[in-house]
């Protein structure tokens, strides 16, 4: 019973800890690439559908990325997909290729893209948090209908507080790494 707990508390926690990778990919850095533009829908007669599902993309040259869509009638889509989206990029069509020009990030803008990741950090520190509440509830709960013993509980709920800490810190060293990757000029 606190083997599953303790199980079901670390998955939980490294999905959180996924998910925020995920969020990390998303936030743009100086240098482009192509996993910038997943998470963008493009209006694909009526269905809203990834750029990756209707067109190449892939680095042009090291401040460009290229968009080869299979389908030639939906070049004004995919630009207004990606002006509309909140990355402040501005596409333009060059012959049978969508260009997307990635501009020098301003100090401005790396310090509020830091803010941004700071709070997604911290938005995943807390998850980590309610997962241990969680699961020192559960805990509490086998306590009281007498399924374990109190050491029991107090060792389990140490053991869950050590898996607590060890996701925090790696939340941690995601965010210095993404933060020292933001403000490289």
């Amino acid at each position: 019973m606190i083997a599953d707990v303790k199980k079901s508390a670390e998955q939980k926690m490294q999905k959180s800890l996924d998910a925020l990778k995920v969020d990390f990919s998303k936030v743009r850095s100086g240098r482009p690439h192509t996993g910038l533009l997943d998470h963008i829908m493009v209006d694909y007669y009526g269905t809203p559908t990834p750029i990756k599902q209707l067109a190449n993309v892939t680095l042009a040259d090291a401040r460009t990325i290229g968009i080869i869509p299979w389908d030639k009638k939906i070049f004004s889509a995919i630009e207004k997909a990606i002006r509309d989206s909140d990355l402040g990029l501005n596409p333009m069509t060059v012959s049978d290729m969508v260009r997307v020009p990635m501009p020098p990030l301003t100090e401005e803008r790396r310090k509020d893209l830091t803010k941004i990741v700071k709070t997604e950090a911290e938005a995943a520190r807390v998850a980590m948090r309610n997962i241990r509440r969680d699961a020192n509830a559960h805990l509490k709960e086998l306590l009281k209908d007498k399924l374990i013993a109190e050491d029991e509980d107090r060792r389990a709920q140490d053991e869950i507080q050590k898996l607590t800490d060890r996701y925090i810190a790696e939340v941690d060293k995601l965010l210095q790494t993404k933060e020292a990757e933001l403000m490289a000029v």
